[in-house]
């Protein structure tokens, strides 16, 4: 198979009127996608993995420096995960938890978090997916607070330019405009804070130190005008993913913590991305110094191979559960395929691979070579800054570099360069005019020279079309 440092490839067009690129513009509708334009430039067809890389349905192969959807941790065709899912299968193809049942793979996946958090959680509830456990995170903050005689402590606030998830709840804590604008979000118990974004949010002669400073005070402030009363939680992504993967200014948690802990507003950490090594750690709470009520884990929980993520509550919320649950008769919460037996083999067969392979030690051996290589782009004329942590960074794209200027209209720069980026072999994501890079964990130092390679060309390619005026 072509190895990572070749150089760029003409993409081959698939052909033929039942292609599965005609078949799938008129079969589909595709998230985080212009329909309209999609009815005619048509998909990408995946069709195979293997390792960092995928192939096309016309044998064009690509680096995946995105994991996929963050969570390809293992790659895309790791064996193990393939046996595991085939065993539980062969064993027990489905079973739930409803009216006290249970399985094994729950049960042992479950034990296994709890031992590897860095908190002292009480218990574990299984869903399919991110929004899905953000929501339930909602669910459960609303009902303890009734549990525990505090019916209107029910707001929930995060932070603008987060992202949390699609559904209606999860949605209104995503503060990013795709996301809301045409959905009737946000709904009403939701609030907005600022986002720790030094580079953009930072104000003239203001230090990081500052900064962090007048955010705090400003969520304090936030908190005191609503009515410490009415807030639950507040909910923050270690390093913020979607919005445009947001490294929080050093002591940021340290400062806000002490305000939510003033007025007893529970901690959500949403681990969705952050979560199973991303950030050179297990959790991103570890990285940055976070002590969570609640923790949110999904993506990398499975390596990407089977849907399922996690929420994990503290001893003061379990027990507010189990109250209210005896009171009512039942815990009136619940999806049939929470910690389905498939899902939650591969889940733990995930974590076993990830603690033999020392993925942590991976990680921390590679995430430089990703980080200096990205931060060598500081030079160039497109690129205003570059950030990240661990296997996790992203390049914000200017009009003018002194000046921070975006382009205008925003947004339309970024994709570009993702488009030239795939003509060179390479799979990125832009998210506005910031191209995010967060690649499987077991990216070689060889596939992270080839990830820089051809993102480089891909820039210059750019850099020389708006130069030509086209």
């Amino acid at each position: 198979m072509a190895g990572p440092d070749e150089g760029p490839r003409p993409r081959v067009e698939p052909g033929g009127g039942n292609s599965l690129g005609v078949r799938d513009r008129a079969s589909l509708i595709h998230p985080y996608t212009d329909l309209r334009a999609h009815e005619q430039a048509g998909p990408l067809v995946i069709t195979g993995g293997d390792g960092v890389t995928v192939t096309d349905d016309a044998g064009n192969r690509y680096i995946d420096a995105m994991a996929g959807l963050w969570c390809a941790s293992l790659g895309f065709s790791e064996p193990r995960l393939a046996a595991a899912a085939k065993r539980q299968m062969e064993t027990l193809g489905f079973y739930h938890l409803f009216s006290g049942k249970s399985h094994a793979p729950a049960i042992e996946l479950a034990e296994r978090l709890l031992a590897m958090v860095p908190a002292p959680f009480a218990r574990v509830f299984f869903a399919n997916s991110g929004s899905e456990v953000v929501d339930t995170a909602i669910k459960l903050a609303w009902y303890a607070n009734n549990a525990l005689g505090r019916p209107a402590k029910k707001k929930i606030i995060s932070r603008r330019r987060a992202y949390h998830g699609v559904t209606i709840a999860a949605a209104s804590l995503t503060h990013l405009p795709v996301n809301q604008t045409g959905f009737d979000l946000p709904l009403a118990p939701m609030l907005a804070t600022d986002c720790p974004h030094f580079y953009r949010e930072g104000q003239p002669g203001e230090s990081e130190a500052d900064f962090t400073h007048r955010l705090a005070a400003s969520l304090d402030r936030l908190i005191t005008e609503q009515g410490p009363e009415t807030i639950a939680a507040f909910i923050a992504e270690p390093v913020m993913g979607a919005g445009g993967v947001i490294v929080p200014p050093a002591g940021y948690f340290q400062a806000i913590q002490p305000v939510l802990a003033k007025h007893d507003v529970w901690l959500i950490a949403d681990e969705v991305i952050c979560g199973f090594g991303r950030t050179g750690n297990m959790f991103g709470c570890e990285t940055f110094g976070i002590e969570p009520d609640m923790m949110v884990l999904a993506k990398a929980l499975s390596a990407g191979h089977a849907p399922i993520s996690a929420l994990l509550v503290s001893r003061e919320i379990y027990e507010a559960l189990a109250d209210k649950s005896a009171e009512v008769g039942s815990f009136g919460h619940g999806f049939t395929y929470s910690a389905h037996p498939l899902s939650a083999a591969v889940a733990l067969e995930t974590l076993k691979i990830y603690a033999e392979r020392d993925i942590l030690a991976q990680v921390r051996e590679t995430a430089p070579l990703l980080q200096k290589g990205l931060g060598a782009l500081a030079g160039h004329p497109l690129v205003g800054e570059v950030r990240g942590i661990g296997l996790i960074g992203a390049v914000e794209l200017v009009a003018d570099k002194e000046t921070r200027r975006p382009f205008d209209p925003p947004g339309r720069i970024g994709p570009a360069v993702v488009r030239a980026a795939q003509d060179e072999g390479l799979i990125t994501r832009a998210l506005g005019d910031a191209i995010a890079f967060s690649p499987p964990l077991i990216i070689s130092p060889a596939e992270i020279d080839a990830v820089l390679e051809r993102f480089g060309r891909a820039l210059d390619r750019v850099a020389a079309e708006l130069a030509s005026g086209r």
